[in-house]
């Protein structure tokens, strides 16, 4: 399954919306899906959207903390774990697992920890702050071809500041959805992600 490099953030959906709102996600472009789990039923949310939408969406979990959240999300039909911080415990038990690693990384230090506990690539949270600059520093000295992903303060407007320093793609979040956000909403902005994301792509 080919995927465009933009995960879009659900965080605050609810388990009723998660199936209409994902696949209006999958519909604009969009296929890698995180619902965090600081959202509500969280767990509830991954196994409905991942029960719809498993041969056309990788569903997945942000704000994973631990080796028993992991296990669950792992349970729940999840296949992906992103985390804020760079836990080599949530690491290694996401591998282990069979599921993709995307810890939060804010430094080198952050960066070398998560690629040696296995992680499949690197979240740079949050983007905002590091920067296109700080982001380029620190991709020169890592491997050229881990995945890594601009997350906090990455949107349409300012993805080409990003793929110009090396970033694979981005985590969207209260740009994409927020709650109280209609499904024709989420809609709208995912389309615009994607074109902005395409245009990048192909430059």
């Amino acid at each position: 399954m080919a995927h465009r490099h933009i995960i879009a953030i659900l965080r605050g959906i609810t388990p009723d919306e998660a199936v209409p709102v994902c696949t209006a996600l999958v519909e604009a472009g969009i296929t890698l899906i995180e619902v965090p789990l600081n959202s509500p039923n969280a767990v509830d949310s991954i196994g409905r959207a991942a029960a719809a939408l498993s041969d056309r969406a990788e569903i997945g979990a942000g704000t994973v903390l631990t080796p028993e959240d992991v296990r669950a999300v792992a349970g729940a039909g999840g296949s992906f774990i992103v985390s804020p911080d760079t836990n080599p415990a949530v690491i290694v038990e996401t591998i282990e697992l069979g599921l993709k690693s995307y810890p939060g990384v804010f430094s080198p230090t952050d960066a070398f920890s998560a690629i040696r506990a296995g992680a499949t690539g690197l979240k740079f949270f949050p983007a905002e702050v590091l920067g296109a600059k700080g982001i380029k520093a620190m991709k020169a000295v890592l491997p050229p071809d881990l995945p890594v992903y601009a997350v906090g303060g990455a949107n349409p407007d300012n993805f080409h500041e990003f793929f110009a320093v090396g970033c694979t793609g981005f985590g969207l979040g209260t740009y994409i959805f927020k709650p109280g956000m209609t499904v024709a909403d989420v809609a709208e902005r995912a389309a615009i992600a994607v074109a902005a994301y395409d245009t990048g792509v192909s430059r």
